[in-house]
């Protein structure tokens, strides 16, 4: 639900010029924010002031960022108000070192990743006052630096603030993004959608990474889909065992997901075809982590973990 606030954001850093990142920042940089986009990789930098982000499929359109950067500390010279962390989970310890020299009071970083936790590493050098948890519903290549095919966008993506006295802010980011066309809403249920996405990722992305196939292969696939199908009712009985809210129809919800998927390749097997880190341990490893918490066996998780740590570089 959406709510009124005199909070208004008007400086915007995005971290990771991978797809995700650059979808923000292309959305953001439309609806006219200063936006400054940092990567480590300089090749991807370069392209996204000019001439611009490119996106095609689902949005189309170009849009130049304001500036950009391989270095987070540089950040600090102009602190930016919000901060929007798009990369790998993997990556989260050292870019919260960096944060730390210019997150303070009034300022905010938002964890804008796939998998359970994310904010949690934020919040634990930053605090809970600085941090928001986001889930977001796009699916995404990089085709070149700048240039990101958006295969799916099912608006509208969430947000939420891990400390109440920061909802107002919360609420000022919801209307920004919202009003830039990446249509996103505060709500008071974010652990719960957190594990309902990652529940879904976690049968389909590892499966894919280790087999090579696309969600519709995979799902077309009858001995392969029966292992997805493991796969979700495992991270299901996790997930409730924790008294986590996934709703009744949750299942049979996924499975009509997963069948309208396309030839996509998810994220963990475009991470293992780049020969990246792959964001393995923050999905299905934390079903294995809730699991053990639980005491609920998760032998499906642990072998493709397993078998997706072995093909990482």
């Amino acid at each position: 639900m959406q709510g009124k606030t005199s909070y208004r954001p008007k400086k915007f850093a995005v971290i990771g010029a991978g797809p995700v990142g650059c979808i923000v920042a292309a959305f953001l940089s439309k609806g006219g924010y200063e936006v400054t986009l940092c990567d480590v990789q300089s090749s991807l930098l370069e392209a996204a002031m000019d001439p611009g982000i490119n996106l095609s499929g689902t949005d189309n359109f170009l849009a130049k960022v304001t500036k950009t950067t391989t270095r987070i500390d540089e950040l600090a010279d102009s602190p930016p108000d919000v901060v929007i962390v798009t990369v790998k989970a993997t990556a989260l310890p050292i870019i919260t070192s960096a944060l730390e020299t210019f997150i303070n009071e009034g300022r905010y970083v938002v964890s804008w990743q796939n998998g359970i936790d994310t904010e949690l590493v934020l919040a634990e050098r930053l605090g809970t006052k600085q941090v928001m948890r986001a889930v977001v519903n796009y699916g995404c290549i990089l085709e070149g630096p700048a240039q990101v095919k958006v295969v799916f966008h099912h608006r509208p993506h969430f947000l939420q603030e891990l400390d109440p006295s920061s909802k107002e802010a919360a609420l000022g980011i919801c209307h920004v993004l919202t009003e830039c066309g990446l249509d996103t809403h505060h709500t008071n249920q974010i652990r719960n959608m957190v594990w309902s996405k990652t529940v879904n990722n976690s049968c389909m992305n590892a499966v894919c990474a280790v087999t090579g196939k696309t969600m519709f292969e995979v799902i077309n696939d009858p001995i392969v889909s029966g292992l997805v199908d493991s796969l979700l009712k495992e991270g299901v009985k996790v997930a409730r065992a924790n008294e986590l809210m996934l709703g009744p129809d949750y299942y049979l919800d996924c499975l009509d997901y997963i069948r309208d998927a396309g030839h996509h390749k998810p994220s963990m097997l475009q991470d293992i075809e780049a020969k990246r880190q792959t964001e393995v341990d923050y999905i299905n490893g934390k079903i294995i982590e809730y699991g053990e918490r639980a005491g609920v066996l998760t032998p499906y998780n642990k072998t493709l973990r397993c078998l997706v740590k072995a093909l990482e570089a």
